[in-house]
């Protein structure tokens, strides 16, 4: 192996050493919101659809001023849609505890009778740094005679400090916002 080549290789290897192998995971924890009365029997929250930059094991800090700002030694535990959808059916079921709340796209089939439908644009730090969570929720009831109800949601929540475990912590509680907005919507919708 002539030497120019030899230094490449070791220049790489070296600069791959220096790199974490170990990223450290993290977990979004929604916490315990208002429990309702009412609300429909049977809830099935569809896979939460993400927007494009989102969709990634690294978590977006920010994407202010034209660019993203990606931690790429904290990663999510989880592929981040399945993980809102999971700690939502968590969130509404405890918000909602007259009604089963299932995922739609798990192994488990029945019919409900209303489908929760989410769709996140955002989530990650503003130019405040606080961590700022806009979606769109759509509630479409069984029998399909009424027009499903779609709302716009935007809240933002101040980290308790500059780590990636605060700003964690912040999008939890946004997320638990989400789910008190979603259960909401949810509370008039007898089946």
């Amino acid at each position: 192996m002539p030497p120019a080549q030899r230094r490449s290789i070791l220049l790489l290897l070296a600069f791959a050493g220096c790199r974490s192998t170990n990223p450290t995971l993290y977990s979004l924890v929604v916490p315990p919101g208002p429990t309702l009365s009412g609300g429909p029997k049977v809830v099935a929250v569809r896979e939460v659809s993400l927007a494009g930059y989102l969709d990634r094991q690294q978590i977006v800090r920010s994407s202010e001023d034209y660019r993203l700002t990606v931690s790429e030694d904290d990663w999510w535990g989880e592929p981040l849609g399945g993980m809102l959808t999971r700690v939502l059916v968590q969130a509404l079921a405890q918000r909602l505890p007259r009604s089963s709340v299932i995922g739609a796209d798990t192994a488990i089939r029945v019919m409900p009778d209303v489908t929760v439908e989410v769709s996140i644009q955002r989530l990650d730090a503003n130019r405040d740094g606080m961590v700022t969570l806009v979606a769109q929720i759509a509630a479409g009831h069984r029998s399909g005679r009424r027009e499903p109800a779609v709302r716009a949601f935007t809240t933002s929540v101040p980290p308790d400090g500059l780590d990636m475990r605060a700003h964690v912590a912040a999008a939890s509680v946004a997320v638990g916002r989400l789910a008190d907005a979603t259960a909401g919507m949810l509370q008039g919708k007898a089946s």
